[in-house]
């Protein structure tokens, strides 16, 4: 048994512990214990609770008023891990600047990044996101749609991303894409860049923006990035969607085009 000289010579060590990184306690908190405690209150998910916010306050059409809406639920009612604001500004520049008639996005989720990436395309351009959800993917859509936009501005592709690229082409028309958005599993973004660059999916000049990999990161992804010789690289440094003081960045590469 620790005897009580002991227990309290750790309490300072504690205190710090907690103070140190009461963000991360506050966002498990609320991506975590209220995600649980009001799935098992409401019995539908949290993806589901908050398309019935978007539905209840957002307008219809509106796409940016849509992304207004999913911003104040995600900060004042539950956590949900958008793209959010900040980086939302990232991408936004990004598309103006660069002006790609094919987008593809990996990762849907409840549709934010889909709605940003689709109003700000050129006319004419084309937005192919993939979720491997389907559970998702069902809000996401009927979110897209709410804010206006059809098949033929967004196409929304359900399966696995490993399963989902190699088809691209055949099945869904996708020759090319001139920018890539990469926000799904953390884990798959070096897969995925492989697979892209394996089926021949990125032009020379291509650009893609990988969110997230500073927190919960992408050490594996980024280490691939910086040796293989194939991509001009940037890092934006950013906070955690709703979070700002928990640290994070969005990894900007350029496709050069195979190491010579």
């Amino acid at each position: 048994m620790v005897s009580p000289a002991i227990a309290l010579a750790f309490i300072p060590f504690v205190f710090t512990l907690i103070l140190r990184y009461r963000h991360y306690f506050l966002l498990f908190y609320r991506a975590v214990l209220v995600r649980r405690l009001q799935d098992y209150l409401t019995g539908i998910p949290k993806e589901e609770r908050a398309f019935q916010y978007i539905l209840t306050h957002a307008i219809p059409g509106d796409p940016l008023h849509i992304l207004e809406t999913f911003d104040q639920w995600s900060y004042h009612c539950e956590y949900l891990s958008n793209l959010g604001p900040q980086k939302a500004k990232i991408v936004e520049r990004l598309i103006y600047e660069k002006a790609p008639l094919s987008v593809l996005e990996l990762g849907t989720y409840c549709g934010y990044a889909t709605i940003l990436i689709a109003q700000s395309l050129p006319l004419g351009a084309r937005l192919y996101t993939v979720e491997m959800d389907a559970r998702k993917a069902t809000i996401a859509e009927k979110v897209i749609r709410l804010a206006g936009f059809d098949d033929d501005t967004v196409e929304l592709i359900v399966g696995p991303s490993e399963e989902v690229i190699p088809q691209l082409k055949e099945k869904h028309g996708l020759l090319q894409a001139d920018l890539v958005f990469m926000d799904h599993w953390k884990r798959c973004y070096l897969r995925d860049l492989q697979l892209l660059e394996a089926h021949n999916l990125l032009p020379e000049g291509a650009t893609i923006l990988a969110d997230n990999v500073i927190f919960p990161g992408a050490p594996q992804f980024l280490q691939y990035v910086k040796a293989c010789g194939k991509y001009q690289w940037k890092l934006h440094r950013t906070s955690l969607q709703y979070f700002r003081s928990i640290r994070d960045g969005m990894a900007q590469l350029t496709y050069t085009g195979l190491k010579r």
